[in-house]
């Protein structure tokens, strides 16, 4: 009888334990099985989110069918139950542990936005306006209000004051902490810049460097001309010269633009047209680089007083009037030759 009672009693621990071991293989397989998506997606778990709730958002997002194995997972691995609230990026072929075990490694999607050097302030709203998952506090709000919010000095334009560069992000995230880390940056730069700078130059102020180094940036796109660009302005601003340069008057006509620069634009009077006004412009006219500002404050050492394109991407610099207006004529001819007349 006592054998008989023994061999039941292990047939049914034999049974139990194929049982487990079957349960434990079912539940590491259902770990190991893909989410169901064919593309990129992103996955938003909120705060206080709790086992029960994450299962039923998976299968409302249809990332996964309703699981028997789930829960038991959350058992068997409890470490895989410390999820923590945010956007996350997951991505084809991704399992059912692996999006776990990035819930609990609190890894949120990171987002980028990109400034580039010599763009202005409403191409920044633009491009914060139209990013993902980016909180938008400085919509519709004006220069004046969102430069209160930066903590700018009074007197101190935006434009100008924000880095460019590629800054990243993660949803909720709100465009004014991405400005304030961009004023952050141009402001220890600038500081930095201003600090070293050589002596004698005409600049009373780091706001006035910015402005030049503004100009610098829209005048040149080629790295090694900006010292020269810069010597022509400081050469001119030396002796009272006005500074006679396309890309302030532009910023002047604002939205009047319209994408080609008259003879009747350049009389037109504004606080920004440098062929009326004498000395700098009263703020930037853009986002200035690192390299704008580095050659406004050290500007190469010549005697240029003038610059035109040569029509192959650079520029002919020149001392005098006549040299200049020779330099002129030749850039006209190879613009007739371009265009086949």
């Amino acid at each position: 009888m006592k054998k008989k009672l023994f061999g039941l009693l292990v047939v049914c621990m034999l049974i139990l334990l194929a049982t487990l071991f079957w349960g434990y293989y079912q539940v590491q397989k259902f770990a190991r099985t893909p989410l169901a998506i064919s593309q990129e997606t992103l996955f938003k778990l909120p705060a206080g989110t709790g086992r029960v709730a994450l299962e039923g958002l998976l299968v409302r997002d249809k990332l996964m069918t309703h699981s028997y194995y789930f829960p038991w997972l959350l058992q068997i691995e409890p470490e895989l139950a410390n999820f923590k609230a945010g956007t996350y990026r997951i991505t084809p072929g991704m399992t059912v542990r692996q999006f776990l075990e990035l819930l609990k490694s609190g890894k949120e999607a990171q987002f980028t936005v990109r400034f580039i050097e010599g763009t202005r302030l409403q191409d920044w709203m633009q491009i914060l306006a139209a990013s993902p998952s980016l909180k938008q506090n400085v919509a519709n709000k004006s220069e004046a209000e969102i430069a209160k919010m930066l903590g700018l000095p009074e007197g101190r334009s935006l434009e100008g004051w924000l880095y460019p560069d590629t800054y990243h992000y993660t949803a909720g995230n709100s465009d004014e902490m991405l400005l304030k880390r961009a004023y952050s940056r141009m402001n220890k730069e600038v500081d930095e810049i201003w600090q070293g700078r050589e002596k004698n130059l005409p600049y009373k102020t780091p706001e006035e460097l910015v402005t030049m180094a503004s100009i610098i940036e829209k005048e040149t796109g080629v790295g090694e001309e900006r010292g020269k660009v810069a010597s022509v302005f400081i050469n001119r601003l030396r002796i009272g010269m006005r500074l006679q340069t396309d890309p302030t008057v532009i910023y002047g006509l604002g939205n009047a633009y319209n994408g080609n620069l008259t003879r009747r634009d350049l009389l037109q009077p504004t606080a920004y047209n440098t062929y009326v006004i004498s000395g700098l412009p009263p703020t930037p006219i853009a986002m200035p680089s690192r390299a704008s500002l580095e050659a406004a404050a050290h500007p190469d050492k010549t005697s240029y007083l003038y610059f035109v394109a040569d029509g192959k991407g650079g520029h002919v610099f020149t001392t005098n009037l006549q040299s200049h207006n020779q330099a002129v004529r030749d850039y006209l001819q190879v613009l007739r030759e371009k265009n086949g007349k």
